[in-house]
């Protein structure tokens, strides 16, 4: 760690809970594990949790409508977030599932799983019992407004759809991905299903400090993050 952010961890008053809030390929997660790397804070991607649902769901045949069998399918679930030195695994029922859940289809099925009030009573609970000792960073797009209201800082990352789209594109990138046009028309359709959606809609908390990456650099993002995290009183 250099000196910079040393002296930022020397100046913070206590534990921080840190909320990263914005829409897909906003650059969350890389920014999100950067600024707790640098504050040797614990990293929570929360939108690889619903995921981890939809993954289930779909293995068990489960409808992304059907309320009934969610809340059955979620009281029988495990899940356990696990740190190495190569980063954070999400195991379900004692397995690995951190690559299945990447998937285009996983995407969407988890954004309509994510709008069901069974699913999110369920991760609600386990969200904010892994905040309950701060010292975090939540990644998210509810973190701010409805599961950490009373964080610490809270940020919302956003970037036009068209720098967005080609950000998971190059990060899909291989011989079976989608076409850039595809990714976008995905994330077009995610952003309505998240922002318009009654349940916890996608939307800056009312006092979210707003970052729009869209001309930014990862680097030029993390230090802006880390300047309001070193000012925060």
């Amino acid at each position: 760690m250099d000196n910079e952010k040393k002296k930022i961890l020397e100046y913070l008053p206590r534990p921080l809970l840190i909320t990263i809030d914005g829409p897909a390929g906003a650059g969350k997660t890389t920014v999100s594990r950067l600024i707790a790397a640098a504050l040797a804070y614990r990293y929570v991607d929360t939108g690889a949790l619903y995921r981890c649902i939809a993954l289930a769901a779909k293995d068990a045949g489960i409808q992304a409508e059907d309320d009934e069998k969610l809340e059955e399918l979620c009281s029988d679930l495990s899940l356990q977030l696990q740190a190495d030195d190569f980063g954070t695994h999400l195991l379900l029922n004692g397995k690995d599932i951190s690559h299945q859940i990447r998937t285009p289809e996983i995407t969407m099925m988890a954004s309509a799983i994510s709008a069901r009030p069974v699913v999110r009573k369920f991760l609600l609970k386990i969200q904010q019992e892994l905040g309950a000792l701060k010292s975090a960073v939540f990644e998210g797009r509810d973190m701010g407004t409805v599961v950490f209201p009373h964080a610490d800082i809270k940020f919302y990352l956003d970037a036009d759809l068209e720098t967005r789209a080609l950000r998971r594109y190059k990060e899909l990138e291989g011989p079976n991905t989608q076409t850039l046009e595809q990714v976008e028309a995905d994330m077009r359709r995610r952003d309505a299903n998240d922002s318009q959606r009654d349940l916890a809609p996608l939307k800056p908390a009312a006092d979210a400090i707003m970052i729009d990456a869209t001309h930014l650099s990862v680097d030029q993002v993390v230090d802006t993050l880390l300047t309001h995290i070193r000012n925060f009183s």
